[in-house]
C-alpha cells in the first residue's frame, strides 16, 4: 500500500493495519456485518483512530477501494497496450472493462461493502458518481468512446456501461464466479459500440 505524501511513519502503519484488517474481515464476513468497531479491534487501534483517519465507514471503504483500484489506474495510464496507451480505442475499452470486472471478481466483498456504505449513509453527498475511482473509470471510458466515435454521447454511454456492472443481476454473476461470462458480454458491447471485433484478452 502506498504511503501518502507527508504521512508520518506511525500514521502510515496505522493506515496499513486498518485497511488490511478491513480487507480480511470482508473476506470472512458479509459486508453489512463488518463494523468500525470490528476493524479497529482487528487492527489493534482505537475506534477513534479509525474515525480520525477515515471519518466514516464510507470513507474507510472508499480508501480501501482506492488502494485496490490504483494498480488498474497505473496500468491504464502507463502500462502496455491494449489496457495502456497504444491500442485502438475499441480494444482499449474492451480491455479496460475486462480489467474492471476482474477487479470486481477479486474484491466482491469490498465492492458490496462500498455500495452498502454509500446506500446507508445519512447524507446523499458522495454518491458513486462523485467517487474518485468511479470518476476516473468514467472519464477513461468516455474518452475512449469519444476517440473511437465522436458522434456518440460518450459521457452518457460511459455511465451506461459502468452502471450496468453495478446492477444486482450482473453483480450476482460476478460473485457467483461467472466473471468470464460478464467479460464476454461487455467485450461484445464494446465491439458493437465502436465497431471492433472481440479483441484478445489482456
Amino acid at each position: 500500500m502506498a504511503v501518502q505524501p507527508g504521512e508520518r511513519a506511525d500514521a502510515a502503519r496505522n493506515r496499513r493495519a486498518i485497511l488490511a484488517a478491513a480487507e480480511d474481515l470482508l473476506r470472512r464476513h458479509e459486508p453489512g456485518q463488518v463494523t468500525i468497531e470490528q476493524v479497529a479491534a482487528a487492527a489493534g487501534v482505537s475506534k477513534a483512530t479509525v474515525f480520525h483517519r477515515f471519518a466514516s465507514r464510507t470513507g474507510l471503504m472508499r480508501a480501501l477501494m482506492e488502494e485496490r483500484a490504483r494498480e488498474l489506474r497505473d496500468a491504464v495510464t502507463s502500462g502496455p497496450p491494449p489496457l495502456g496507451p497504444g491500442a485502438p480505442p475499441g480494444e482499449r475499452l474492451a480491455a479496460f472493462l475486462d480489467a474492471v470486472i476482474a477487479l470486481a471478481s477479486r474484491n466482491a466483498g469490498l465492492l458490496t461493502a462500498h455500495e452498502h456504505a454509500l446506500a446507508t449513509r445519512k447524507d446523499t453527498a458522495g454518491a458513486r458518481e462523485a467517487n474518485p475511482v468511479y470518476l476516473f473509470w468514467h472519464d477513461h471510458a468516455s474518452a475512449l468512446i469519444a476517440q473511437g466515435l465522436p458522434s456518440l454521447d460518450a459521457d452518457l454511454l460511459a455511465h451506461v456501461l459502468l452502471g450496468s456492472l453495478h446492477t444486482d443481476a450482473v453483480a450476482r454473476l460476478v460473485r457467483d464466479g461467472q466473471a468470464g461470462r460478464v467479460q464476454a458480454g461487455m467485450r461484445a458491447l464494446a465491439g458493437a459500440l465502436l465497431g471492433t471485433g472481440d479483441p484478445p484478452r489482456g
